[in-house]
């Protein structure tokens, strides 16, 4: 990465954006917060469109990089339905551990081989740092609680999703979630041993880290009736 400086600039830009989007949301609800969420809820669709419209035009779209299926594109798209309908618990709670848990280990060590402003960069900063913002905004801001088994079952989901990207990986010759393979860059994975057993280790950070993110809520859910509903107030 050609530019660290502008990048960390920007992940600070997006710390104190979150911070003051959810303090707002808790201290003065009211209209604003619901299309505070759809704004962010745009600015993720344009994000995952600029994806998949800048390598066709760029010519240099490929079945075995180009297509939307890492985690985070997958999470980036979760998100911005998650914002706009904000009563989807599922897309909530995928919102929720995929970004913590996933997308903010990629903020803190970037896959990123261009610096700002290449449209590449500005794709990567917004679509990563903006998941961490909208999983922050639809828990804390809006204080919706993930459900009972939330962390079980998103977990269940990645491992199936896994699989399935596990398989294409195997027929195309790719290496979406760095499943055949360790990123280029140095990330979390690098301590985590070669491959492929980084891979079993990986799935017990993803354990403790979805059981950490889960703890907040569990006296929460003690203290709610079973017949009240937990979501934005």
């Amino acid at each position: 990465m050609s530019s660290p400086l502008a990048y960390w600039f920007f992940v600070v830009a997006a710390a104190v954006i979150a911070v003051v989007l959810c303090v707002a949301c808790r201290r003065w609800p009211g209209p604003w917060v619901r299309w505070a969420g759809r704004a962010l809820a745009l600015v993720l669709a344009a994000d995952a469109v600029v994806f998949l419209v800048r390598q066709v035009v760029g010519g240099s779209w490929s079945v075995r990089s180009s297509l939307p299926l890492a985690l985070c594109d997958v999470a980036l798209v979760v998100a911005a339905v998650a914002c706009w309908f904000p009563s989807w618990s599922l897309g909530v709670e995928l919102t929720y551990f995929w970004g913590l848990a996933g997308t903010l280990q990629a903020v803190l060590t970037p896959d990123l081989h261009v610096g700002f402003p290449s449209l590449e960069f500005v794709q990567f900063v917004v679509g990563h740092l903006g998941i961490v913002v909208a999983a922050l905004y639809l828990v804390v801001g809006l204080r919706i609680v993930p459900r009972p088994g939330a962390a079980v079952r998103v977990f269940a989901i990645t491992v199936g999703y896994a699989a399935v990207i596990a398989a294409f990986n195997l027929l195309t010759g790719s290496n979406y979630m760095y499943l055949a393979a360790p990123p280029e860059n140095p990330s979390l994975l690098s301590l985590l041993g070669p491959w492929p057993w980084y891979l079993l280790s990986a799935t017990g950070v993803a354990i403790v880290l979805f059981a950490v993110l889960d703890a907040p809520f569990r006296r929460t859910r003690r203290r709610v009736p079973q017949d009240e509903p937990v979501g934005p107030r």
